[in-house]
């Protein structure tokens, strides 16, 4: 199993974007997202799938050349698309698989051997997206090595349509869920990343719910449109607040007046060792993202 208490590399925005596009596709990369997911499932049209899977290689290709994090949505399991997308992502290597609607265990072992077998060895995200899904969380964490399992990424539309649940803005019908999500990638070690926003032009409705899903303890945010990637990357990098907490802590833990010190008083409050690793990784976290 992984370590728990790790600080992944940034996924604070992650965009999707259509396999079947050539401008948003050019774009993309220079948004200044964290990771972009190349879509071959919902992005793109019945009709337009073999197009985007011919043109797929190029497009991760071009995107590692700019030194994006790449990724590829692949159709689900069950779809007469998912064995010709498993070709294309032997043949594209992206840096992890996204799979669409990975409800079981079971799902995944299927996902992993098909993928295996037709030349991709690299890691694999899982779409968590329906009630099932929710259900066995603690199947699927339980087999992230078994399967290169690397990151959880909550698909919101999908479970909010088939829970039949009405949607405020701080959507409190998801809330039990998406922490489910997020108590299970801390379990198991792995990325967790909120879905996405629908409504692109709601800039401050955007910033909230992102700020929301920090709150959760999520990593970052799926993006459905480049004018999102700013704010996400904002909302989900430390705060100043945090950071001058964080130096804080690290400074009163550094002082030899509490050398050996299991807990110690600063500001009012009592910090523990375990406030200093969660400073430790901020300080790490403030300064990837100035580098």
């Amino acid at each position: 199993m992984a370590d728990e208490n790790r600080s992944p590399a940034p996924h604070r925005s992650v965009l999707f974007v259509p396999a079947d596009k050539p401008r948003a596709i050019e774009k993309a990369a220079t948004l200044g997202a964290d990771a972009l997911i190349l879509d071959l499932e919902d992005a793109v049209a019945e009709d337009a799938k073999a197009q985007a899977r011919q043109s797929a290689p190029a497009a991760v290709a071009a995107w590692r050349e700019a030194g994006m994090r790449t990724l590829l949505r692949v159709n689900g399991v069950r779809t007469d698309f998912f064995s010709g997308d498993c070709a294309v992502a032997a043949k594209a290597k992206p840096d992890a698989v996204v799979v669409a609607k990975a409800n079981r265990a079971e799902t995944l072992l299927k996902v992993r051997a098909a993928l295996d077998a037709a030349g991709y060895q690299g890691p694999v995200w899982a779409m968590i997206e329906t009630p099932t899904a929710i259900l066995n969380l603690r199947l699927i964490g339980e087999i992230a090595a078994d399967v290169g399992l690397e990151a959880l990424l909550a698909g919101t539309n999908d479970l909010a349509a088939m829970l039949r649940c009405r949607l405020d803005e701080e959507r409190r019908a998801l809330r039990p869920h998406l922490a489910q999500i997020v108590l299970a990638a801390r379990a198991y070690g792995l990325i967790a990343v909120d879905g996405v926003y629908n409504d692109f032009t709601d800039r401050a409705g955007f910033e909230f719910e992102a700020r929301a899903g920090k709150a959760l303890g999520f990593d970052g945010k799926s993006l459905i449109h480049p004018s999102q990637v700013e704010a996400a990357n904002r909302a989900f990098s430390p705060s100043k607040d945090e950071v001058d907490w964080a130096s804080k802590v690290v400074a009163a833990f550094e002082d030899p007046e509490h050398d050996g010190r299991g807990a110690i008083a600063l500001d009012g409050r009592m910090v523990e060792r375990l406030h200093l690793d969660a400073a430790r990784a901020i300080l790490a976290m403030a300064q990837d993202r100035t580098e």
